[in-house]
């Protein structure tokens, strides 16, 4: 067997590993519930196995516990889940109205529920894609529990010293009293199975993580709770709710959250006004159009890069707010929403905004703005299967008083943020096709966005196909490999532009609910590269190197639009 052959087949039996965990997962949601480490959580174990995630690092190592995997993950957890014998996932079941203090997770928002020392419940609103997510994530954790286990009994079975000393450690530290840290970084270390230096630096990275209890906490909860298994049979638990078995899939949120913007449009009389609609974070396109004016005269902010650098800064919290305060007096609203989708929403009216407000890269017309006078919709980021909900209930005619009022919608633009094939980090993408992993489903469309477009700034640009993925942490480099390589000629993987485009071309096409013609813009900035060590989401943020690819494709989509039909 030739290496191609042998790649090719690894790629088909990754595939098939995705295909068993979804099935697995699918058929335990509708159970109600599963045990980890019974027989249907073992299958979903192995699956994960197989496929060795590059997110997950060396999760196949039987004693390395993976360090920057297990961070991501617990960044996406409500705090405190290792310590939890039983989760619960949910949906909106009336607890934002009890005692129960949320625990929102820094990189996911989603409100949880500690309900005892023992319980935790999870809140899902944003449909299956988030689930499996969910699910994947625990299996990894269960995964590396089992490793903290395993090296913390010797030959025979009993707790080791080390074992008994972080015990101690974590006593100390829940008590605030001191104790010598380095003497437990090399306790830890060997409970790890990782170097000395690699702990220290997990240590660290653990610390500055927001909303993350410590290292030494989460070692010792998990591999307390796998010893309570093993050894006095007291099994974790994963449940599902009734209440979130039923809803999932019939659009509940996605209608009450469409229908709560479009009931604000219709308020204020601008349901009839054409509307150009973003689907993006809810910073740059605000600071794009009101940045300028809002910190005029500030030293060393005379240019958006200068500005949008300084706002993406931590502690600048005071200019942020002095854009924001700028942006709700000149043009923009923020629509509050409790529906449960955690899509935030913008709304601005472009025939307040003023040439003096734009940077030079955006053009204006203004007997455009005066005489249509555009209403600019930006949506946050969807998650996964939920931006089809999300996006089909948004494009669905207004129904009030017997009438059905449809949206005048004129152009849609997504920018994404993406994981890159060939390139790296803060490199840009621009897909022609959305190709759905795992079916027979792609979604070709003409995209007003070139890679014309964004020449000349020192960042590399790739057009071809985007594969929206089934989850991001499932990908392993030989699927990534084989749609780079075969005839996908993929540039990038993500997990909603299918999505999107199923429900635009539904409306567009089917349904007849907004102009067939609608102009179409997509593009993506690369948050990680997963076929380069390193440079995986597990290995953190963009911070900065972000700014610059950001901005760039906010200010081509704003010319776009306050420049229409002028290329």
């Amino acid at each position: 067997m030739n290496p191609s052959d042998s790649k090719r087949t690894r790629a088909q039996e990754s595939r098939a590993a995705i295909q068993r965990l979804y099935i697995a997962m699918r058929h335990l949601f509708i159970r109600g519930g599963y045990k980890p480490l019974g027989i249907s959580g073992e299958a979903m174990i192995e699956a994960l196995m197989v496929l060795r995630p590059e997110i997950y690092g060396s999760i196949t190592d039987p004693e390395q516990v993976e360090l920057k995997g297990l961070l991501y993950v617990l960044q996406r957890l409500p705090q405190g889940i290792e310590e939890c014998r039983y989760i619960k996932l949910i949906s909106r079941e009336g607890f934002e109205r009890s005692h129960f203090q949320p625990i929102v997770p820094s990189k996911r928002r989603r409100n949880c529920y500690r309900i005892d020392q023992e319980q935790i419940f999870i809140e899902m609103t944003r449909g299956r894609s988030d689930i499996y997510d969910i699910l994947t994530h625990l299996t990894f954790l269960y995964i590396e529990a089992e490793k903290i286990r395993h090296n913390s009994l010797d030959s025979k079975g009993r707790m080791t010293r080390e074992w008994k000393m972080l015990e101690e450690i974590v006593r100390r530290e829940e008590q605030g009293e001191e104790f010598d840290r380095e003497v437990a970084f090399t306790y830890l270390s060997t409970i790890l199975g990782r170097p000395f230096h690699e702990t220290v630096s997990a240590c660290r990275e653990f610390a500055e993580a927001s909303q993350v209890n410590s290292i030494f906490r989460i070692a010792y909860w998990l591999g307390k709770l796998s010893m309570d298994e093993a050894n006095e049979g007291n099994d974790r638990q994963i449940t599902f709710s009734s209440s979130l078995r039923e809803k999932v899939g019939h659009h509940i949120y996605g209608e009450l959250w469409a229908n709560h913007i479009k009931s604000y449009l219709y308020r204020e009389g601008l349901i009839d006004r054409p509307i150009h609609l973003i689907s993006a974070n809810l910073h740059s396109v605000m600071n794009s159009l009101y940045g300028l004016p809002a910190l005029k005269n500030r030293k060393n902010l005379a240019d958006i890069r200068a500005i949008a650098t300084a706002l993406s800064k931590e502690e600048n919290v005071s200019l942020r707010h002095k854009v924001v305060q700028f942006a709700l007096q000149h043009g923009m609203t923020q629509v509050e929403d409790d529906s449960g989708t955690n899509i935030a929403v913008q709304i601005f009216d472009l025939a307040r905004i003023k040439g003096s407000y734009l940077p030079e890269a955006v053009r204006i017309d203004p007997d455009y703005l005066r005489t249509e006078k555009p209403i600019l919709l930006v949506m946050d980021y969807a998650f996964g299967e939920q931006a089809y909900e999300a996006m089909d209930e948004l494009l669905k005619p207004y129904e009030v008083d017997g009438r059905k009022i449809p949206l005048k919608v004129h152009s849609i633009s997504v920018m994404g943020k993406a994981g890159i094939l060939e390139g790296k980090k803060g490199d840009i993408m621009i897909p022609h096709s959305h190709v759905f992993e795992g079916t027979a489903d792609n979604y070709p469309f003409d995209n007003d966005l070139t890679i014309d477009d964004f020449a000349g700034h020192d960042l590399g640009v790739y057009a071809g196909s985007m594969i929206s993925v089934l989850g991001t942490s499932l990908q392993n480099k030989d699927i990534l490999h084989y749609f780079l390589k075969s005839s996908w000629k993929a540039v990038g993987l993500e997990m909603e532009g299918a999505h999107y485009q199923k429900a635009i071309q539904a409306a567009a096409k089917i349904r007849r609910s907004i102009h067939p013609d609608v102009v179409l813009r997509y593009a993506y900035y690369a948050s990680d590269n997963p076929l380069e060590s390193g440079q995986t989401l597990a290995s953190g943020s963009l911070g900065e190197d972000g700014v610059k690819p950001t901005y760039l494709i906010t200010l081509k989509i704003l010319d776009r639009i306050l420049f229409p039909d002028k290329k």
